[in-house]
């Protein structure tokens, strides 16, 4: 682990722990959260090449369509059954945090585990624009009738928050480019900042709950972890042809999701549990890296001789 890995954990379990502690304190930016967080999409956008939509050859698009699918649809309606069998007070959580988009640091991650970054590139484009349709779609479907849900504001909230930071990444490569390189020099700071108020705003607003259910916040710990197991797992089996990297590639494009949209988006519409979940799963988020990194340089993930590439 980085310095900057540990500066990370720090400020994003410290602004938690804080805002639990000192709720008063971080009411002053429950207001803005949906602003704070596009301005951390806005960072993260940047760092994204959307040149990797130019493969068009038919391998890649249908491997990316599988992908997709299996992302926004198969995998976390298939998850909220099981969960409602299991746990269903989990229910709407898993299926929040399955259904969201792939993490816009994917390809960050995919080079830390020596995956193929062009293809979790190419999710985090793919999935962020589909999301604000498939997941408020999926939610209304299968949780409707057991919860009051507007459908109309979840797609609204989700294209702005989208939208709004990839349209403007794009229009200052064309015409600012000197302030985006600029900002570029200060983008992990303004992302720790930006992850600190974003934490203030949500867990100030559920102090009570996280004093009065310590055993639930255990249980979110080790749903994340589940939960990290299952997409790493289902994405390095999906596709048993494929070179090491690219199964790599796809846990990656399933495992690194975007959970701190998932914080903001479901603290509008939901109750205390579904942010708890989303923020705990960045103890898996980072930590599940390690085993990764050892499946993968120990050549778990070779196709036997008999196999194509």
């Amino acid at each position: 682990m980085s310095l900057n890995d540990l500066i990370l954990f720090v400020v994003i379990f410290g602004s938690t722990l804080l805002a639990v502690v000192f709720p008063d304190v971080g009411a002053v930016f429950q207001p803005y959260l949906l602003y704070i967080m596009m301005f951390i999409l806005f960072l993260s956008f940047m760092k994204i090449d959307f040149h990797v939509l130019l493969d068009t050859s038919p391998r890649a698009m249908l491997g990316l369509a599988k992908l997709v699918v299996i992302k926004l649809l198969v995998l976390p309606v298939l998850l909220y059954w099981i969960t409602i069998w299991i746990i269903p007070d989990y229910a709407v959580p898993v299926l929040l945090l399955s259904g969201v988009s792939t993490g816009v640091v994917g390809p960050f991650i995919a080079t830390l585990v020596n995956a193929e970054v062009s293809q979790v590139a190419r999710m985090v484009v793919v999935t962020s624009v589909l999301v604000p349709i498939s997941l408020p779609g999926l939610v209304k479907l299968l949780a409707g009738a057991d919860i009051s849900i507007p459908l109309e504001l979840m797609v609204w909230m989700l294209a702005v928050a989208i939208f709004v930071p990839m349209a403007a990444v794009l229009f200052m490569r064309r015409f600012l480019p000197g302030v985006l390189h600029a900002m570029d020099k200060l983008r992990f700071p303004l992302s720790l900042g930006a992850f600190a108020a974003t934490n203030f705003g949500v867990f100030s607003q559920y102090s009570s709950f996280f004093y009065q259910n310590v055993g639930q916040i255990l249980m979110a710990v080790a749903v994340a972890y589940v939960l990290s197991v299952i997409y790493y797992f289902i994405g390095f089996v999906v596709s048993p042809k494929q070179k090491p990297v690219d199964k790599l590639a796809a846990g990656v494009s399933l495992a690194i999701v975007n959970n701190v949209l998932v914080i903001v988006f479901s603290s509008q519409f939901f109750g205390p549990l579904s942010p708890t979940l989303a923020a705990m799963y960045m103890f898996p988020f980072f930590t599940m890296i390690v085993p990764v990194k050892l499946i993968m340089n120990m050549g778990l993930l070779s196709a036997p001789s008999s196999e194509e590439p």
